[in-house]
């Protein structure tokens, strides 16, 4: 039987200054979309999965080319809604060496955050399903945003789906005390909880010892500490944490770690030479949920989940491109980078 993932959020409009220039230099902007559970539905299309994305788009040229893109690349788009005066925007001004990169949203008022209950049927939307992924982003958006997604849930379990989310805080979205209270709410309802270094400390308070993510300072024993919180606070199934250890804007060391409740799985490191960091968390949540959803050993697992996001952060854009041999061509120990004839 071919797996099916639903996954919910806002896709927008990514605008991106070429060659490294800064906003202020630049005179074009390169054009595309992407948006936290959009990647993911992308990455598991590319893998056979069967993909689907809710959200709530304009009916106008620049909505439609939203859902054109993702259609482009094997996403199920019958399920978004359509509405609302706008689409969201984001700046996107790529770093180098030293210098940071650079996200400037303007997403105010667009369409998904006038979304209300009810709007969306997400006892049709999981029918025949089997995954339902969404990330802290959606909820940030908004209480309508929130209370959807609160509905999404509670369906999604009742109906048999695995759920995942992906903390995800942004703190130009909300505070870390509106995230706390939203997110524990929605937790109730989370299988498997996916974050970053630093997500469990800003959205729950649990921080990792010994660790100084700004000097890119990681303890994996201290990440084991926050897994093993999230898991008892939350009786979750699995957490995994992505873990980069920051040598500048170009150069990132990249791992994870999966806990099952029983056993720490931790992955191998990669020195990844950054092209574009956007979405390489949402690349590792695709690359974990189709391992999972294959039935892949939790190692195996954590393992093609790094590598894909290991990749991704080579690839321009918000989006995945990779194929499931590619990656577990580099999850095997392929590291060289030779021209493939």
């Amino acid at each position: 039987m071919k797996k099916k993932a639903v996954t919910f959020g806002e896709i927008m409009l990514r605008l991106t200054p070429p060659n490294y220039l800064r906003l202020v230099q630049t005179d074009n902007l390169e054009v595309t979309y992407g948006g936290g559970e959009a990647n993911v539905a992308v990455s598991l299309a590319n893998y056979g999965i069967e993909s689907y994305y809710v959200s709530k788009l304009p009916a106008n040229p620049l909505g439609q080319s939203a859902a054109n893109h993702l259609r482009r690349f094997g996403v199920n788009t019958d399920y978004i809604l359509w509405g609302g005066e706008r689409i969201g925007i984001y700046f996107s001004e790529t770093g180098a060496s030293q210098r940071p990169s650079l996200v400037i949203y303007d997403r105010a008022n667009s369409a998904i955050t006038g979304i209300k209950p009810g709007e969306v049927d997400w006892e049709s939307v999981f029918r025949g399903k089997h995954w339902f992924h969404f990330t802290g982003i959606t909820p940030a958006l908004g209480d309508g945003p929130a209370a959807v997604t609160l509905d999404a849930v509670r369906c999604a379990r009742d109906m048999g789906l695995t759920v995942s989310c992906d903390l995800n805080y942004r703190k130009k979205l909300w505070s870390t005390e509106k995230a706390g209270e939203v997110m524990s709410r929605l937790m109730e309802y989370v299988d498997l909880l996916i974050g970053n270094e630093e997500d469990a400390e800003k959205v729950f308070g649990i921080k990792a010892a010994g660790t100084d993510v700004t000097a890119g300072k990681l303890n994996d024993a201290g990440y084991q500490q926050v897994a093993r919180q999230l898991y008892e606070r939350f009786h979750l199934q699995k957490v995994a944490i992505t873990l980069r250890e920051s040598y500048s804007a170009s150069d990132n060391g990249w791992s994870a770690l999966l806990y099952d409740g029983k056993e720490f799985y931790k992955s191998r490191q990669y020195k990844v030479h950054i092209v574009d960091r956007v979405g390489g968390g949402d690349s590792f949540c695709g690359g974990l949920i189709y391992a999972l959803l294959e039935e892949y050993p939790l190692q195996k697992a954590v393992e093609y989940a790094v590598a894909a996001s290991c990749l991704k952060q080579t690839i321009p854009g918000d989006f995945n491109h990779v194929s499931v041999s590619e990656v577990e061509n580099l999850a095997g120990g392929d590291e060289s980078g030779r021209v493939q004839r």
